[in-house]
Order: structure tokens, then sequence, then C-alpha cells
């Protein structure tokens, strides 16, 4: 039994009851809100290890929830699963470009709800990829895993834990080609149900942020990615 503590933020009764059962069930610790404003309140207030959080809020709508939760300092390296009826992917890309570490779309079975759960719980807060080189610089971008931080020509950019993790992965390994499994594999732990298109999302979102440098990390067809050679 788990003694994880989870905030639901959840604005439809039924939904947020089989939440709460599922979760307690499994013995987490659990504390909802109805609302954004009073779900940003008890995630501050509670300190949870994850946060389940609706798309749509009545108010503070889910999307502006989690850009100000990870761009706060005290609750940034909390985990937020988003857990809504959008399933298209421009949603996803936009849940996750504001820092979500992962989703589930409704109508959901609990069972695969809890594995979701379980796994982000696992890879727990701001881990940092410990393969290849503790700091990397390359080109205008400096990738720091100590710091956990990333700076895009000399001005600091924030990237989510995953999406940290793949970006120091690909260019400890510059030059060599990862399929989307493999980067499944050593990025998300593998013990996720994540599909490929997350890792696609992932690329999508870590090169915009790039900007002028997002030609460093390249698609090579039929294969997976790779982050360009300083030597080519």
């Amino acid at each position: 039994m788990s003694t994880a503590k989870i905030v639901v933020i959840e604005d439809e009764s039924d939904i947020l009851e089989l939440l709460e059962y599922n979760l307690s069930k499994e013995g987490y610790r659990v504390a909802s809100a109805r609302d954004g404003e009073d779900g940003l309140r008890k995630v501050r207030k509670e300190a949870p290890d994850l946060v389940l959080l609706d798309l749509m809020l009545p108010g503070l709508d889910g999307i502006e929830l989690c850009r100000r939760l990870k761009s706060d300092p005290l609750t940034r390296s909390t985990p937020v699963m988003m857990v809504t009826a959008k399933g298209e992917e421009s949603d996803v890309v936009l849940g996750l470009g504001v820092g979500a570490d992962d989703y589930v779309t409704k109508p959901f079975s609990p069972k695969e709800l809890l594995a979701r759960v379980k796994a982000v719980l696992r890879r727990g807060p701001l881990k940092e990829e410990r393969n290849g080189k503790e700091r990397i610089a390359r080109e205008g971008i400096v990738i720091d895993a100590g710091r956990h931080e990333v700076k895009i020509d000399g001005e600091p950019v924030p990237f989510t834990a995953t999406e940290f993790r793949l970006l120091h992965f690909l260019a400890a390994h510059a030059g060599r080609v990862f399929t989307r499994d493999q980067l499944l594999g050593h990025v998300v732990r593998g013990d996720a149900f994540v599909i490929d298109r997350n890792i696609d999302v992932h690329i999508r979102a870590i090169r915009k942020k790039l900007g002028p440098h997002r030609e460093t990390i390249e698609t090579i067809r039929g294969v997976g990615y790779r982050f360009k050679d300083g030597g080519e």
C-alpha cells in the first residue's frame, strides 16, 4: 500500500468520486478540489506527490493551472497528470507543452489510470538522467544535469522533467540514432503506459524551446531521432 499524497482537481462529481475511491483503495492519501483556484490552493497547502488535473475546469482552467504550478519554484517539481476528455493531438501537445508529465483521456479504466499513476510516482520529481556527461555545451545550448537547467544562447529556458531527460540523453549520445522504443526505455523508464506518439510530442516541444537551434535534433526517417554530432 502506498502512502503517497495525490491532489485530484476535477469538476465532474461522478468522475471525482471514481478517482477518490480507486486511489484511496490503493492506499493513496487523497485531497480534492472542484475548480482551478481551489485546486491551486490545495496543491500549495498539501505539497502532494502527484496532481491529477482535469483540462476543462470552471474559472482557472487546467492548462493555466498547470502553467502556474510549473512556473512556481515551490511546485514545479510536482508531477502533473492531465485527466481529460480532450484526446486530440493538439490538446496533448498543449498539455505536455505547459509541463504535464503524462495524460489519460476519458473515458478511462481505473486499472489503466492506476498503472499510470504508479509509473509517474516511480519516476518521482525531477529525476536527472545519469547517463553521459553532467554538463553538456553545444553551439548555444548548455544542458546542466546537476542544476536541472537548460540555457539557450545564455538564457535559461524551462523544460519539463521528461523533456529534460530526453534532451540530455540525446545530447549525451550525440551522433547516435535512437528509435522511439529505445528512447521510451531510457527516458520514460519503460514502466509507463506511453505510446510512441508521445515521444514525437515531446520532441516537438523540445524543438520549439530550442528556438534557432531546433535543427540540432534530427529526425531520421523511419528510424527515430538523434542529436546532431558537432563534428558533422
